[in-house]
């Protein structure tokens, strides 16, 4: 009899990433549908689509007859409960570093009876951070602003504060935390990179310059304000490998080469103060 889970609920599009980076992409038999966004194969029409984390319902989670539940931050008492609920294997998991998400990916791994797969999955993610920490090693560092979200603003988490470092900058304020447009103005980020939860690549760039009054900072003066899309930084999985060498690209244009998934503002919009 085999004792690992055959049949899993995702409920984080980094839980379904991981899942398919390890080839086990068929054992999930329902997911959101927010994992679509960053496993399109999961559109296939052979699972169910059910409600995330942060609003999970019982009923959806029963449906899919799953032997193995996972999740993972954000999470919501209430959707907390009604996993709990169900009355089913939950793995919850809460990655704030790099290293938190290593030991995620090995965790569910091991849970689903492939360790090694995990080791592997791990050490190439590790080489990809390295190379490009060795190729800005001898580079001067210079200051980048990152957000996860614009109402408020909020700084991205912790694991993009590292990539930013990895790729040889400063990351400026305190990853998770929120801040204020005029906190930001005075600390004059050179390079700014907005990765909206739920956004996509729909950060808009130019309004958030003008109505933030960030006009005269270095990385409006010099046209460098990224949006990077959401899944490759928020998403605490391997698709963080494309979130790093966005930001390399975002800090390094002449070492780098624009990557899919990253946007730069516009000259001539961003020059235009109303």
């Amino acid at each position: 009899m085999n004792y690992f889970p055959q049949r899993i609920v995702s409920l984080q599009p980094s839980a379904t990433v991981t899942l398919h980076a390890l080839g086990l992409l068929d054992r999930v038999v329902a997911c959101t549908k927010y994992c679509a966004e960053v496993v399109p194969e999961v559109r296939d029409g052979k699972r169910l689509i059910v409600h995330d984390s942060w609003t999970a319902q019982s009923s959806q989670i029963l449906a899919a007859k799953p032997d193995l539940v996972i999740a993972s931050v954000p999470y919501q008492e209430q959707a907390v409960i009604e996993i709990l609920k169900a009355g089913l294997p939950f793995l919850a998991l809460a990655p704030r570093s790099l290293d938190d998400v290593y030991r995620d990916m090995a965790m569910i791994a091991g849970v689903v009876g492939v360790p090694e797969r995990a080791e592997a999955l791990i050490g190439e993610m590790q080489r990809e951070i390295r190379a490009i920490q060795e190729a800005t090693a001898s580079m001067p560092k210079i200051r980048v602003y990152c957000e996860e979200w614009g109402k408020p603003l909020i700084h991205s988490q912790l694991w993009v504060a590292e990539l930013v470092e990895a790729a040889g900058a400063e990351f400026i304020g305190d990853p998770g935390k929120q801040t204020d447009e005029d906190t930001v103005r005075a600390k004059d980020p050179e390079v700014v990179i907005a990765a909206w939860c739920g956004a996509g690549n729909r950060v808009p760039l130019e309004k958030i310059v003008r109505d933030r009054h960030w006009e005269e900072t270095s990385a409006a003066r010099t046209f460098r304000v990224f949006c990077v899309n959401d899944e490759l930084l928020n998403t605490p999985a391997p698709t963080l490998i494309g979130g790093l060498k966005a930001i390399a690209h975002a800090i390094r244009p002449e070492k780098f080469p624009a990557p899919h998934g990253i946007r730069q503002i516009q000259p001539v919009s961003a020059t235009v103060v109303k």
